[in-house]
């Protein structure tokens, strides 16, 4: 059966693929079967993969919030638009998770013009600006003009000393961070230029997705059991990931939850984190 994807191909429908999207949801493989069964009964003919997306996520959910909210992950960092502050505050919390230290919109004096930097990270005394490219279209990919521009402002800013963490620091690395994929071009040329990639699916072993697998990094626009409206005010309050609500839930009192309604959040939220 041919299904149409995003980006307007037509290509012949994977089950095995979507079986393996809906496992990593943490749904049992049981579960699973039901899921795809109903799906396959429910397909036709030039369905989109939207479609079927919204079918899979809402039998999701009907399973587990916590099993739609792992599920629901690649569009809810695409949330955290649409002007990219708030995927920017993010993309800090996940250098935070690995022992960096950040700082974020800072503006630095290159040594031509200056320079609005989205993330400052430092580890190992080792400081690097990190570039966040937000798209809020699912099939946008940072090509090779995107690397070459960032490379050139890197080195406006590399031989000079800012006042960043201390008073005369330097910056030596350079991160691109994307929501969605960087094309061929962009990566072979960020590998020549000694510029470091991290998109939705790169590098294979260590991208986006598998981060928030492994440390529960997930932004609070997973969540189910909250409203698109309810999302954007955890976010005003700076609360970006889904554990920060565990760990400091009268944050949803402040945005006017009942006592039910936060059980339930909490509940979703220790299950999504497997915090228990």
């Amino acid at each position: 059966m041919k299904i149409i994807k995003h980006s307007g191909d037509i290509v012949e429908f994977n089950s095995d693929k979507l079986k393996k999207s809906l496992l990593k949801s943490g749904a049992s493989t049981v579960v699973v079967d039901t899921i795809l069964n109903a799906i396959k009964k429910q397909m036709y003919e030039g369905i989109s993969t939207k479609e079927i997306y919204k079918m899979a996520f809402s039998l999701l959910k009907k399973s587990a919030n916590s099993h739609a909210a792992r599920y629901n992950l690649r569009e809810a960092i695409r949330l955290l638009g649409p002007a990219g502050f708030f995927f920017e505050k993010y993309i800090a919390r996940l250098f935070v998770a690995e022992n960096y230290k950040t700082i974020t919109n800072l503006t630095l004096q290159g040594k031509c013009v200056s320079h609005e930097i989205d993330v400052l990270v430092k580890k190992n005394e080792t400081i690097a600006m990190v570039e966040c490219k937000y798209h809020a279209g699912r099939d946008v990919a940072s090509d090779v003009k995107v690397p070459m521009y960032i490379l050139s402002r890197f080195n406006d800013l590399k031989e000079r000393k800012h006042p960043i963490f201390d008073q005369k620091d330097m910056v030596s690395k350079c991160w691109i961070v994307t929501n969605n994929r960087f094309t061929a071009d962009a990566i072979t040329f960020s590998k020549c230029s000694e510029l470091s990639l991290l998109s939705w699916n790169y590098p294979a072993d260590n991208n986006l997705k598998t981060k928030n697998d492994n440390n529960y990094l997930y932004p609070v626009t997973c969540l189910t059991t909250l409203s698109l409206a309810e999302k954007d005010k955890l976010l005003i309050l700076d609360v970006i990931l889904v554990k920060e609500i565990i760990n400091n839930s009268d944050c949803l009192n402040r945005i006017g939850l009942s006592e039910n309604r936060m059980k339930n959040v909490l509940k979703e939220a220790s299950e999504l984190c497997r915090y228990f």
